[in-house]
């Protein structure tokens, strides 16, 4: 019969395709008949597509291989899985080639397939592999997750794959969307598609029982982090309910997952008040809907809290400071001072690496001189409660480095009573910078004495180009000998020669920045 199908021109295959595919159903059960019906398949696929208007409007190509195939499947009960599959997307095919604006079409075969393994389950069995690939026909087809979603049969197919095809097929979803750029921008979508992708959302009843690879897991669910962010629409009160579905789905992931996955929510929202603040003259709500918001991000850093990621909460607790002091809403202040003071317990209870702490702390102070809607009520305690924790850092090294970096914080620190103008607290800066200096001279390496020296004098320098009245040039000249007494016994060597380079550098600036200042250099 293949000879037939080789030999024989289109016209004829058209004109005799009835009687041809009568006689493939009439063969003993032992006969492979999925080879011939696919190469007619193929064969006549191909002319439909060339030649479109040659095809009698009588025949309908689609209709007569689906019964065909239908009842060949249904009459041999023996038919293995594989050949069954082959069929059905060698079906997809010719619709997707064919009549590609009918994705109805497509949908009828995912139906028939769908009906075969629901009625007779065992013929699923073993055949995940082949499944898999015909679901990736209209994947690849379309190119758009949209179209997919359309296929009310697509879905449920899923179920049938093992554990393993399932989550490589869902990943091959995620990478389709992310590769075609395409944006889901309903949340009746969003839940088709997070219900479609639950594999790699949350625990499976058929999942192993033994651990998975670590690397693999985090690539998958780094996977699903990039994906919120192509679950968009323009429409901010759309967007918001596109977000709500996604902390429904994501949370149910359970605490191994969410360190992946709910920072991209994080920012998602964090963008979401920023639009809702550009549109507030064109949204009388808007305040209430950014309030609503913050509230959501609460609740996904309480999640992070409670399963104990604390370094991620902490600095996703300082993103979202910012973006409250930000948004000038009436409750602005308060939810801001929440989440700061949230991260602050986090910095005093759970960090008690040294070096985290200093990277902690100082990230506080970073995030709190960005301020600035907060009142001198709240800013004053804030202030002296990050010099007070830069003082207590363990390594004396660290304590200096703390401590001088609280020096910006009453200097370009903001509060809401300055109306944004920077603090420019001469007399506690330099009390800072003294304090800093003093705790440098505690310690007992000689090269990182003189390195914390040069960093202080590189702090002293910048507070006077920036005219804070209370450093002079007599400081800096003290500072200055005291570093070039100090650095002339020190051991050659790599750290050493980074220190002088830097020191260096720094006179260098100084000479031309300020000739006034005798350095006296030696």
């Amino acid at each position: 019969m293949d000879c037939i199908i080789q030999v024989f021109p289109d016209e004829f295959h058209l004109k005799t395709l009835d009687t041809f595919l009568e006689t493939c159903c009439q063969p003993q059960g032992t006969v492979n008949v999925r080879n011939i019906i696919i190469s007619k398949i193929n064969r006549l696929s191909k002319y439909a597509q060339e030649n479109s208007k040659n095809i009698p409007e009588d025949i309908k190509l689609f209709e007569i291989f689906s019964a065909k195939i239908t009842q060949i499947i249904q009459t041999r009960s023996s038919m293995p899985p594989e050949d069954i599959l082959a069929l059905q997307s060698a079906l997809i095919k010719l619709a997707l080639n064919v009549y590609p604006d009918e994705i109805s079409y497509v949908d009828n075969v995912l139906l028939n397939t769908l009906e075969i393994f629901t009625n007779e389950r065992s013929r699923s069995v073993g055949c995940s592999g082949e499944l898999s690939r015909m679901l990736r026909v209209p994947i690849d087809h379309y190119g758009d997750i949209i179209t997919i979603l359309a296929l009310p049969n697509f879905a449920p197919l899923i179920e049938f794959l093992d554990f393993r095809t399932r989550k490589e097929l869902c990943v091959y979803v995620i990478e389709n969307i992310i590769k075609t750029n395409t944006f889901i921008d309903s949340h009746e979508q969003v839940d088709m598609l997070l219900k479609m992708l639950a594999s790699l959302i949350s625990d499976q009843s058929d999942q192993p029982t033994e651990p998975e690879d670590p690397e693999d897991f985090e690539i998958e669910q780094s996977l699903v982090g990039r994906l919120v962010h192509q679950l968009i629409s323009p429409v901010p009160d759309q967007h918001f309910l596109i977000l709500n579905m996604c902390k429904k789905h994501l949370l149910s992931g359970g605490d191994k997952r969410i360190q992946y996955t709910l920072p991209s929510l994080v920012f998602r929202a964090i963008e979401l008040c920023r639009t809702y603040h550009e549109l507030r003259a064109d949204d009388e709500k808007w305040e209430k809907k950014v309030s609503k918001i913050l509230q959501y991000i609460n609740s996904l850093l309480s999640a992070l809290c409670k399963a104990e990621y604390w370094e991620l909460s902490h600095r996703l607790l300082l993103q979202a400071t910012l973006v409250c002091d930000a948004m000038g809403i009436t409750s602005a202040e308060s939810v801001a001072y929440e989440f700061i003071s949230q991260a602050f317990a986090i910095y005093e209870e759970e960090v008690s690496d040294s070096k985290s702490q200093l990277i902690a702390i100082s990230l506080i102070i970073a995030t709190f001189e960005r301020t600035l809607n907060f009142g001198e009520e709240n800013h004053e305690p804030l202030r002296s409660q990050c010099a007070r924790a830069s003082s207590k850092l363990l390594k004396k090294p660290d304590q200096c480095r703390g401590v001088s970096l609280c020096s910006h914080l009453f200097w370009s620190g903001k509060t809401r009573e300055n109306d944004g103008e920077e603090l420019r607290a001469g007399k506690r800066v330099l009390e800072c910078m003294k304090k800093a200096v003093k705790i440098s001279s505690q310690c007992m390496d000689p090269s990182v004495q003189v390195q914390l020296y040069v960093e202080l004098l590189n702090k002293y320098i910048f507070f006077l180009d920036n005219g804070c009245v209370d450093v002079t040039p007599s400081m800096i000249t003290q500072l200055v000998k005291k570093i070039q007494e100090d650095s002339a016994g020190l051991e050659s060597s790599e750290a050493t020669h980074q220190v002088t380079s830097h020191f260096k550098n720094t006179l260098n600036y100084l000479s031309s920045a300020h000739q006034n200042i005798n350095l006296e250099v030696q």
